[in-house]
């Protein structure tokens, strides 16, 4: 079976109110899908995001050129080749591939990997804490109660944008709202030093619903994660830019985090971020994904982890939460499928189990002009 035709999809979203994190103020939301056609009118999607205009110029000009007339079954060379030209290419790839193995196979994707040990996986909602409103603490506090509302009983809010007495208050906040009931994880993006880091411990050793701290520190700094993880109370993460497999051995032989957050939009292919949640079992590490930049890369890491081995044995089906953007992006909608009370429940069907919303992905095509 050959791959006959590749269909691109930019999508461009221009944000009405701005929010962010640690790293900046976001005015948009982009992604690009793929669609790849293969000689007998099999379909699979796949995603990667980044700059709208070299990705599609990379497509169009010698990804898809080497993609046509390959070899559906040839999917490893395949991926191997495209990472060293582009590693979200690959990702986007893999999984295309992947979804039409599973569906020549009559199978799911979960069923091509070896089945499943859960049909349902914990999300988590995720947000971006800063907004240009005057009371940003305030719009952050509304939009974590109506998430409560929805039946999410974890989520996770940014720090280390602004200083930290400041971040410190939106916390307390948000702790007086979530009164010891909803599950909270702390996300600084790589902002603080360890010194800042320790500013925060009186504060959180007070509070016992904490699910862990992500990176706090840049990730190349090893020993003073380990040197943190020594001395704070909460559980480190991170790893969600980290690209290939191998980088995060020293992670995990110098026991530097407890959670690690791998991205399948980050790593090159599909295949490669399942290798992740392997190793991190091999170290007896929980693994959490990071998925917030994708709605098709966030559905592969919940089926990636709906057939990962539990944690530990104090309960059988343990497995820890994915990521699930709780901001405004019309992205999310694009594949029909929404937690319920914290949890997603997999799609049946061979593939991925769901068809994309053509006249979604149709309406926010983008249009070609710049964007900043």
């Amino acid at each position: 079976m050959l791959i006959r035709k590749i269909d691109t999809f930019p999508l461009f979203y221009r944000l009405p109110k701005p929010y962010g994190d640690a790293n900046g103020m976001k005015t948009y939301r982009t992604c690009y899908l793929i669609r790849i056609t293969t000689d007998t009118g099999v379909e699979g999607w796949g995603e990667c995001i980044d700059w709208l205009p070299t990705l599609h110029k990379g497509f169009k000009e010698r990804i898809i050129p080497f993609l046509i007339g390959k070899r559906v079954a040839d999917r490893n060379t395949i991926v191997w080749t495209l990472k060293k030209w582009h590693s979200r290419s690959s990702a986007a790839v893999s999984m295309a591939l992947t979804e039409i193995l599973a569906k020549i196979g009559n199978v799911s994707v979960c069923d091509l990997w070896g089945g499943k040990f859960r049909e349902k996986v914990p999300v988590y909602a995720s947000f971006q804490s800063y907004s240009e409103e005057r009371h940003w603490q305030k719009a952050s506090l509304s939009g974590i109660e109506q998430v409560i509302n929805q039946g999410f009983n974890k989520i996770k809010v940014k720090i280390g944008g602004k200083s930290i007495s400041e971040d410190q208050q939106h916390i307390v906040m948000v702790q007086n709202l979530l009164q010891g009931k909803i599950d909270l994880a702390l996300d600084a993006n790589q902002s603080y030093d360890a010194i800042a880091v320790l500013r925060w411990q009186s504060l959180l050793d007070t509070w016992d619903n904490l699910l862990w701290f992500e990176e706090p520190l840049e990730m190349m700094r090893i020993s003073e994660y380990v040197s943190l993880r020594n001395r704070l109370s909460i559980p480190l993460a991170g790893g969600e830019n980290i690209r290939k497999v191998a980088d995060f051995l020293p992670l995990l032989s110098q026991h530097a985090l407890d959670f690690l957050t791998p991205d399948p939009l980050h790593e090159s292919g599909i295949d490669g971020y399942r290798e992740t949640l392997g190793l991190a079992r091999s170290f007896g590490i929980r693994v959490t994904p990071h998925s917030y930049d994708g709605a098709l890369s966030r559905l592969y890491a919940i089926l990636a982890h709906a057939c990962v081995e539990p944690w530990g044995k104090m309960a059988s089906d343990s497995i820890e939460p994915v990521e699930w953007d709780a901001m405004d992006n019309p992205f999310t909608n694009l594949f029909p499928i929404y937690p319920s009370n914290s949890e997603i429940t997999l799609p049946s069907g061979s593939g991925i189990g769901l068809e994309i919303d053509l006249e979604l992905l149709a309406f926010h095509q983008w249009d070609g002009s710049s964007y900043g």
